[in-house]
């Protein structure tokens, strides 16, 4: 009996030898064991403009950013629009433009529950539907784009 949740088995790498897990319905791999999520959890992936105000106004892409809130705000209008419209997702923008780590992971942040992100972030995901994109959020790290996945 496996205490993995469903979906998820258990591999070894032939490259490392190492132990991964794989879900066989979402094709997700990951070296991490996989947990059964608590029913207040959510998952969203997000992109995040930071700009002179935000508390730590750098990031992966850019040592020291210059941009007033104003021109963020415009810029998350403008992906907004961009995802809204088909033109992108925002997992291709977060990958290139969001001003946050998790652009790595095409802006995913997992799973997560209360208390652990930003208050203005969380109610905002919470409130969103999943595979629902919200609007502006601001937090004291800049201006986010939100889309619950989970």
């Amino acid at each position: 009996m496996s205490d993995l949740p469903p979906g998820w088995e258990e591999k070894k790498s032939k490259s490392t030898g190492k132990t991964y897990y794989f879900n066989r319905g979402t094709n997700e791999s990951q070296w991490e064991k996989p947990v059964e999520r608590a029913s207040n959890q959510v998952r969203a992936s997000h992109l995040l403009v930071k700009h002179t105000e935000s508390r730590r106004p750098s990031s992966w892409k850019q040592e020291r950013i210059t941009r007033s809130k104003d021109e963020a705000l415009e810029i998350i209008k403008d992906y907004r629009k961009r995802i809204t419209s088909g033109e992108t997702t925002l997992k291709e923008l977060a990958s290139t433009e969001s001003d946050c780590s998790s652009a790595r992971k095409e802006g995913d942040l997992g799973f997560f529950g209360p208390g652990q992100m930003q208050k203005p972030f969380e109610e905002a995901t919470f409130a969103l539907e999943i595979n629902e994109l919200s609007e502006p959020v601001f937090t004291d790290s800049g201006i986010h784009l939100i889309l619950r996945t989970g």
